[in-house]
């Protein structure tokens, strides 16, 4: 098998490498941007997120309010816990250090199944690891307690303690996701896009949900709706993809919002939240139907 890279600053590396290969060049060039974050009962992985010192982890990483970081370097250096978040499992720590090897943030609001992935960090010792395999689902994840909906990517790579914080990379080395947890034998990782709002100091009231959507409102008649949004573009890899939504299709609700004007649908996108369910009533060719969308977050 052979991975040709899609044109872009990055395509020369991969482009006609085995998959072998290319997940060696990938790795060799995330390596420096990967470091381990140590406390007393162990440690886990964490991401150089800024050239300015402030590197991206889970929040069950850390354990106070400083930290010793290695770099792939080799330097041990202080770092100082100066932001987490509960809910998505994330803390930021700041070491005095520039001109770091930051990692490149992709797009983790159009990441599909069945994308190569690669996932970096120190499993019980082994320092700088690497395992690769497949996003398996975006949006939702298969769990010991059964289907779970919600803003993550999930992966069959394996992982290990010490890969908490750890980056997931694309197959042109570009993180697009922070590795937290093992649920059902499957990999969980918080979205890149998470990771970059948290970063940049935003707080959940202040992020918009992401579907992928464009549309035209359109006026309908015998129907219970009085007007829908008709899509002309459907993102590829969008959450309204992944869910099945096509262009051509016409929304008239989400959950129990029916469209009645044309503030009342764009109202209900601007209420929505992301990693939160919502229902999807459509008109197919005239005939109705319901999908079940998890927006995302995106910058």
């Amino acid at each position: 098998m052979v991975i040709s890279a899609p044109a872009g600053p990055s395509a020369s590396m991969l482009d006609g490498l085995s998959v072998s290969d290319a997940a060696a060049a990938i790795a060799a060039r995330v390596a420096p941007s990967v470091v381990i974050v140590g406390n007393r009962g162990g440690s886990g992985a964490g991401v150089i997120w800024r050239p300015d010192g402030r590197i991206v982890t889970n929040r069950h990483v850390v354990h106070g309010d400083t930290m010793e970081i290695t770099l792939a370097d080799g330097r041990h250096l202080e770092g100082k816990v100066t932001a987490q978040h509960q809910s998505r499992d994330l803390a930021l720590i700041t070491v005095d250090a520039d001109e770091l090897p930051a990692v490149e943030v992709g797009d983790s609001a159009t990441v599909r199944p069945g994308q190569i992935v690669l996932a970096l960090g120190h499993p019980i010792g082994f320092r700088g690891a690497v395992s690769i395999g497949i996003v398996v689902a975006a949006g939702q994840a298969a769990t010991a307690e059964g289907p779970r909906t919600g803003d993550w990517l999930q992966a069959d790579v394996p992982l290990l303690p010490g890969n908490s914080g750890g980056p997931l990379v694309d197959a042109e080395g570009r993180v697009i996701g922070i590795s937290t947890m093992v649920s059902g034998g499957l990999s969980l990782a918080i979205p890149s896009q998470v990771a970059e709002r948290f970063v940049a100091g935003e707080q959940p009231g202040q992020v918009r949900a992401y579907l992928g959507i464009r549309g035209l409102i359109v006026p309908l008649r015998g129907q219970e709706a009085r007007a829908g949004l008709l899509l002309t573009e459907v993102e590829e890899g969008s959450p309204a993809d992944r869910a099945g939504l096509i262009i051509g299709d016409i929304m008239v609700g989400i959950d129990e919002t029916r469209m009645t004007d044309q503030e009342s649908l764009p109202a209900a996108v601007l209420a929505m939240m992301p990693g939160r369910a919502v229902t999807i009533a459509i008109l197919r060719g005239g005939d109705p139907r319901q999908f079940t969308v998890v927006p995302t977050e995106r910058s």
